[in-house]
């Protein structure tokens, strides 16, 4: 018992670093300072953190759950710790490719612009987006 209780520990730990690290590197690719525009109440940005947050979530668990890695952890603890974590960085980087060619592929409009501009449909939009990417992505992972 005190070793499960040690492993919901460690991986909650580990999960909670990994999400402030994925929605740093989804900040990455929207070229505007997300806690700078908090501040300034940009509604876009706040629909955008939520839903990488959400998304990052999804993928993590799909991580943590995947066959895989509860084969592993059964075995080894550290190697199904160190498996999340690969496929969380696969996960999130395919997450991040996503928006990058979704963001493309709509020519009439700058996602990018949007957000600065605090656009809150432009924000509900990629919280769907990054919500839609990480369902699809954990189908993968799991």
């Amino acid at each position: 018992m005190l070793a499960e209780i040690l492993n919901v520990a460690i991986y909650s730990v580990v999960g909670i670093i990994l999400m402030i690290f994925g929605t740093f590197l989804i900040d990455l690719i929207i070229p505007c300072n997300f806690p700078e525009e908090i501040k300034k109440r940009n509604v876009a940005v706040g629909y955008i953190m939520a839903g990488a947050s959400i998304a990052v979530g999804i993928i993590l668990k799909s991580c943590i759950m995947s066959p895989t890695v509860v084969t592993q952890l059964e075995e080894k603890f550290l190697d199904g710790l160190l498996n999340s974590v690969i496929y969380f960085a696969i996960g999130t980087v395919f997450c991040m490719l996503g928006y990058v060619v979704i963001n493309a592929f709509h020519r009439r409009y700058d996602l990018n612009n949007e957000i600065g501009e605090g656009n809150p449909a432009a924000g509900i939009m990629v919280c769907g987006l990054f919500i839609g990417l990480a369902i699809i992505i954990s189908g993968v992972i799991y």
